[in-house]
C-alpha cells in the first residue's frame, strides 16, 4: 500500500505561478455577491491556507513549475491553454507538458470553433469545463454542452467537467452529479472525467461510473487527506480503472503537501499505477 515514487506521475491539473496570480479568478467577479468574496485574495481563499501561485516578476513561471515537477515525481502535466507562457511551456518542453482547453459554452458555435482550431494547431488532450463558473451558468446536462459534447466525441478527446458544490460561492445545483446520467446516455462514446470532488455527491458518483464505462473521476482542488472515502473504496475495488490523480498547483496547493499527504492515502498496490499514470495515459491517449 505504499506510494510508488518511481511512476512518473500524470497531474491532471497543473499551471505555473505569476506574478499576476490574483487575477487568476478575475473572470468570476462579476458573479459573486457576498462582501467578503470581494475582499479575499482570490474567491477559494476561505478554503485554502496556501497560495503557492504568486511569484516575482524575474521568476521563470515555466522553470519553477517544472522543478516541482522534477521534485515529485510528476512526469506529464496537463495545462490549460493561456497565453505566452503556456505556448512557451508547451513548445519547449513537448514531452512534460500536455495542453487543454477551457471552454464556455453559452457561445455555442465559438466553443465548437475554438475545440477544433486548438486540436489543430496544440494537439490538444483534453477539454475543461467549469460549469458553475459560467456565465450565465450551464447545467451539465444542458443542451448547449450538446454540441460540445458531439465535437469531443468527433476529435476523440475527453471532457473535464467540475462536478459538485463549487468552491467559490456561486450556485452549484448546475453540477449536481445527476446531471452525467443524463449526458452518458446520451453519448455513450463520450469519455467525461468528474473533477473538483463531486461532493456531496460522491457516493451518486461511484454508482454513476459503476453504471457508465464512459465516466471518470479525477482528484483535483483536494489535498489529498481529503479525499472521499467512496471514492477511495471504489479505487481500490471495482474502480481501480476509473479514478485519477490530479493536483491543484499552482491555484492553491503545492505537489509538496499533496504529496507528502499522498503517501498516507490507503491504495492498494496495484490501483497507485493506475492511480497515478496508468489512467490518465488510457484516458487522455497520451
Amino acid at each position: 500500500m505504499a506510494m510508488p515514487t518511481d511512476v512518473g506521475a500524470v497531474d491532471l491539473m497543473i499551471g505555473f505561478p505569476s506574478a499576476k496570480a490574483g487575477k487568476r479568478f478575475d473572470f468570476l467577479k462579476p458573479q459573486l455577491r457576498d462582501q467578503e468574496s470581494a475582499t479575499m485574495a482570490t474567491p477559494i481563499a476561505y478554503m485554502f491556507r496556501d497560495n503557492p501561485g504568486q511569484i516575482d516578476e524575474d521568476i521563470d513561471p515555466v522553470e519553477v513549475t517544472l522543478g516541482e515537477m522534477d521534485r515529485h515525481g510528476v512526469a506529464i502535466g496537463l495545462v490549460g491553454l493561456a497565453g505566452e507562457i503556456t505556448d512557451r511551456a508547451l513548445g519547449e518542453h513537448p514531452d512534460r507538458f500536455k495542453a487543454s482547453l477551457e471552454i464556455d459554452p453559452n457561445e455555442i458555435g465559438n466553443a465548437v470553433r475554438r475545440i477544433r482550431k486548438a486540436q489543430a494547431e496544440y494537439d490538444i488532450k483534453a477539454v475543461t469545463t467549469f460549469p458553475a463558473g459560467c456565465n450565465p451558468q450551464v447545467p451539465v446536462s444542458d443542451r448547449r454542452y450538446y454540441p460540445i459534447y458531439q465535437t469531443c466525441v468527433d476529435l476523440d478527446l475527453p471532457i473535464l467537467v467540475n462536478a459538485g458544490i463549487a468552491g467559490p460561492r456561486v450556485p452549484s445545483a448546475c453540477q449536481d452529479v445527476m446531471h452525467f446520467d443524463q449526458v452518458c446516455y446520451d453519448f455513450p462514446d463520450l469519455r467525461i472525467v468528474m473533477r473538483h470532488g463531486a461532493e456531496p455527491w460522491q457516493e451518486l458518483a461511484v454508482k454513476l461510473m459503476l453504471k457508465w464505462p464512459g465516466l471518470y473521476y479525477t482528484t483535483s482542488a483536494f489535498a489529498p487527506k481529503y479525499y472521499p472515502k467512496a471514492i477511495i473504496d471504489y479505487a481500490n475495488t471495482r474502480g481501480a480503472d476509473k479514478i485519477m490523480y490530479a493536483g491543484y498547483f499552482p491555484m492553491a496547493l503545492t505537489l509538496e503537501r499533496i504529496f507528502s499527504e499522498l503517501s498516507d492515502v490507503p491504495l492498494r498496490d496495484h490501483v497507485w499505477p493506475k492511480f497515478l499514470r496508468d489512467n490518465a495515459m488510457k484516458v487522455l491517449k497520451l
